[in-house]
């Protein structure tokens, strides 16, 4: 039998609230599964503006427990709708201890996993440092009803070697919520070629992995921070597939037809043919 997964993507703006963030990712769902969707994954940190644009104690406020509201909110739409729902927040684990995670619904309204961003980026404007705690879950796909979800947060889908371990544990589809843009004043000589970067190197991953990918980010501007959008979904061969545009919500859809992972990695057999007996560098800071 066929494997067939429709993906959807979920790129919008700030609504201003968090009860109206989820109130709009929600008429996102629905609509997405009137379209036939079996899995949708919204943008990074979802139910508000980025927060990390500064040091700034009281966007604490923004966070919540998984489970909590926005889980509840979102669970219910899955199971009434039998789609699965990746849910990316502002985690708050312990007094404390908070994290950018992403919460996992399965179909049938289920809490089936979650994953905590493991790569915490401090950067201008992205000082995630000051918010979030490293993941330590580890890099494990998701069992859903539909597909094994590999889920990585934004700055994770810079490292090759953290899609690699979803792709060796059974991933079949790798999804990164994203909260990413251009600053002000670096758009005009850097934008475009920040802009390839981002996607070339996610589009690797599904070539180098043998899966499909996707990647929703948000749009709008806040602050000194103009999200580029471009949501997207890759092929394994890397091609893409859909793709929203730079400023627009919108939702982005592709049909992932599972049985083609085979297909292709039986074409491009890099699987087969690393050298696991070779790689040992890879675990040491820097090669003297």
């Amino acid at each position: 039998m066929t494997r067939n997964v429709r993906l959807t993507l979920v790129q919008m703006r700030d609504a201003g609230s968090t009860n109206s963030c989820r109130e709009a990712a929600v008429r996102w769902i629905e609509r997405a599964a009137d379209e036939g969707a079996n899995v949708v994954c919204l943008q990074e940190l979802f139910t508000g503006p980025y927060p990390c644009q500064a040091e700034d104690h009281r966007m604490f406020d923004l966070a919540e427990s998984i489970p909590g509201p926005t889980v509840d909110a979102l669970a219910e739409v899955a199971r009434r709708r039998e789609v699965v729902v990746v849910a990316p927040l502002f985690e708050r684990r312990a007094p404390g201890v908070y994290h950018n995670s992403a919460a996992v619904i399965d179909a049938d309204g289920s809490l089936v996993g979650v994953y905590r961003k493991m790569h915490i980026p401090d950067d201008p404007l992205f000082y995630e440092k000051f918010f979030f705690t490293p993941g330590d879950l580890g890099f494990k796909p998701i069992e859903t009803r539909y597909a094994k979800l590999g889920i990585g947060i934004c700055w994770d889908q810079w490292f090759p070697e953290a899609a690699r371990l979803f792709a060796l544990a059974g991933a079949e589809i790798l999804l990164y919520p994203t909260a990413i843009g251009w600053i002000d004043d670096e758009k005009e000589e850097f934008g475009v070629g920040q802009h390839d970067a981002w996607m070339i190197s996610m589009r690797a991953h599904a070539i180098a992995n043998g899966v499909f990918l996707g990647a929703p980010n948000r749009v709008g501007v806040e602050g000194r921070l103009e999200f580029w959008g471009s949501s997207f979904i890759a092929s394994p061969r890397g091609e893409v597939i859909a793709a929203g545009n730079h400023s627009d919500d919108c939702l982005v859809t592709a049909d992932c037809p599972l049985d083609e992972l085979d297909l292709v990695r039986t074409h491009w057999p890099f699987l087969r043919d690393r050298r696991i007996d070779a790689y040992e560098g890879l675990l040491k800071r820097w090669i003297d």
